[in-house]
């Protein structure tokens, strides 16, 4: 028995003692992830070897750059080379699963993560939406599983802090601090929760700051949202997560130094995304041929400074308001209603690529070959896709598809 702040008592059985992160590599490994490990490595045994050889043939004799263009050639490599570094480290990670080194099995599954992510944009790229991307989303899923089930810190909260939790949440929700981060290394706790409707709020900032910009410069209206459904600019979405993570624990540093960090941060960001609507569905979402400083016309030197005043105010002046907004959901709600609002979210987004997918199979002459594409041809057309992305136009000869 244990007692908690204000007089409130729990009970834990004598198994339920928290687990050290040392106690937890000793424990026998479960059988679905022993399962798993062998499969893995079995998967990396007769992936490797095609992969190396299509790898060495590319490199040495670059078969598909005057078929594909090199942009497309280029996109082809990093896919190879993230599919076999996906099969390589797939194994490494079976081997420590086996082996019962946790915490080696945790980093592996989070670097696999972002591969894996990496390997889904340059297949969405090359050929599209298509039903193969499942494959990476499964991969995905179980990779995001397996490191929230071997954390060792998340194997202590399942037994002693999940009792704590409650009562810290009630105490942490009635003072308001609640996702504060309590070790002082940063502003926030950079945990789902937090960071999902840190992209929330950035969604909809952003389209308010885009409107109001454009309506004050032409004295015309334009819609400028981002996704098919409600106000969200997912690029101020992303934008302010990227601020957020990179620079939480920089939040009492100087001006100056936020300031350049995010210009060059959102720059670099907005660089990429215009760079990846142009080469997976020919679509300029923006072009700033012309102005200062330009790149590309995908950024330049004014929306460079924008993004560095933005990052200042966000991190110096808006966060507190953003956890105060985040702390109005009741704390007995708020992972339950996190989940409900990123499934939507997630659903928003996938639609709005599916729409982005015909848009572009529309213009390339294509024909729709599966339901999800006859669905988005007769309720996203071009028409509606005009009138919803105004600022946007479609040139299927700028992709980089094959």
């Amino acid at each position: 028995m244990g007692k908690l702040a204000g007089g409130d008592t729990f009970h834990l059985a004598d198994e339920e003692v928290c687990l050290s992160g040392e106690q937890w590599e000793t424990k026998k490994t479960p059988l679905i992830l022993k399962l798993l490990a062998i499969l893995l490595i079995i998967a990396a045994v007769f992936a490797v070897p095609p992969l190396v050889l299509i790898l060495v043939t590319m490199i040495a004799e670059p078969f598909g750059l005057d078929t594909l263009g090199v942009t497309s050639f280029v996109i082809s490599l990093v896919l190879s080379v993230s599919l076999l570094a996906n099969s390589v480290l797939g194994a490494l990670l079976g081997i420590n699963l086996l082996r019962r080194r946790m915490r080696f099995a945790r980093h592996t599954a989070e670097i696999l993560i972002a591969i894996s992510v990496v390997a889904m944009i340059c297949e969405i790229m090359l050929n599209g939406l298509s039903l193969y991307l499942l494959t990476y989303l499964i991969r995905l899923v179980i990779l995001i599983a397996v490191g929230t089930y071997i954390d060792p810190t998340l194997s202590e909260e399942r037994k002693v802090q999940r009792a704590l939790r409650k009562m810290e949440t009630r105490d942490e929700a009635a003072k308001g601090v609640l996702g504060r981060d309590e070790s002082g290394r940063g502003y926030l706790k950079l945990d789902f929760c937090n960071i999902f409707w840190i992209f929330v709020i950035g969604c909809v900032v952003g389209v308010i700051i885009e409107t109001l910009f454009h309506l004050a410069t032409t004295h015309e209206y334009m819609n400028r949202a981002g996704m098919l459904y409600g106000p969200f600019s997912p690029i101020y979405g992303f934008g302010a997560v990227l601020m957020t993570v990179a620079l939480n624990r920089f939040y009492k540093k100087s001006i100056i130094l936020i300031f350049l960090f995010t210009a060059l941060i959102g720059g670099a960001f907005e660089y990429s995304v215009s760079w990846f609507f142009e080469f997976a569905f020919g679509i300029v979402a923006w072009d700033y041929s012309g102005t200062f400083l330009s790149i590309d016309g995908r950024t330049d030197g004014l929306f460079m400074c924008f993004w560095g005043l933005l990052g200042c105010v966000w991190i110096k002046f808006l966060l507190p308001s953003v956890l105060k907004l985040v702390n109005l959901i009741p704390w007995n709600l708020r992972y339950s209603a996190t989940t409900v609002f990123a499934a939507l979210m997630l659903l928003n987004g996938g639609l709005t690529l599916a729409a982005f997918d015909s848009w572009y199979q529309r213009q390339a002459d294509s024909e729709p070959t599966n339901a999800l594409e006859e669905f988005c041809d007769e309720f996203y057309d071009d028409t509606f896709m005009e009138d919803r992305f105004q600022t946007m136009s479609i040139d299927p000869s700028k992709s980089t598809r094959t």
